[in-house]
């Protein structure tokens, strides 16, 4: 096996995602832990307090469960690919390769939107540390929601109920979960006032980190989302 095929394969699978993405998620759970109740709702406005709401219809209400539910999905992923583990080697450099292939990503994502004269994110925290702590947080729990929960759920229903071939489920997937994710931007105390145009933007962009994420897996994904935000971040603030 080529180079390029063991990074391809490797580095796309659960466990190398969520390796990778443990850095930025205990990044941002631990700025969250530090936030002052007055800025949690800064904070927590995204995907983040849209899950978090959704748990808290179970009962599961507080600032933690989230962070909980996302370490236990690690362990059942470590578990459930168990046989992969026992037979992979965990390579760090891969990890080096996978944040500068993350950082293209990310560029190649900029400059689509900045062409275009609109970008994902909007820093809306009142201090920096927040508005890096919240630029993280959305590339973590925005692809988390929108592209392993949605497309693979979505797929998964396409599969059950139509039963078309893997390849048209994810497309079909990718596809809806975009609009969602174009949809969601416009909706909360922060979303911005509806437009068609900066829909079908955003939309695009769905597609763009849909298939990424269909390619490439979560961990770059949310890796190019969160640079991407970062970038935007300090493009604003340098201005």
């Amino acid at each position: 096996m080529s180079f390029v095929t063991k990074y391809w394969n490797y580095t796309k699978s659960p466990i190398y995602s969520l390796l990778f993405t443990l850095p930025f998620f205990l990044i941002y759970e631990i700025g969250v832990f530090f936030t002052t109740n007055d800025d949690i709702l800064v904070l927590r406005n995204g995907a983040d307090a849209l899950m978090r709401q959704i748990l808290s219809i179970f009962g599961l209400v507080g600032l933690y469960w989230l962070g909980l539910l996302f370490l236990l999905i690690i362990i059942i992923t470590f578990y459930a690919q168990r046989n992969f583990w026992s037979n992979t080697e965990i390579i760090g450099n891969y990890f080096f390769f996978m944040m500068f292939e993350s950082l293209f990503w990310s560029g190649v994502l900029f400059l689509f939107m900045s062409n275009i004269y609109l970008f994902l994110m909007n820093p809306n925290g009142q201090y920096l540390i927040q508005q890096i702590t919240l630029a993280i947080g959305a590339g973590i729990y925005e692809e988390f929601l929108f592209r392993v929960i949605l497309i693979s759920v979505i797929a998964s229903l396409f599969s059950l109920i139509f039963k078309w071939n893997k390849k048209t489920n994810y497309i079909l997937g990718m596809f809806m979960s975009a609009g969602i994710f174009s949809v969601f931007h416009f909706i909360g105390d922060y979303g911005d006032y509806f437009s068609f145009r900066i829909f079908m933007v955003r939309f695009l962009a769905g597609i763009f980190l849909g298939m990424l994420f269909i390619l490439r897996g979560f961990g770059i994904t949310a890796w190019s989302h969160s640079i991407y935000d970062l970038i935007v971040l300090t493009k604003i603030t340098t201005e």
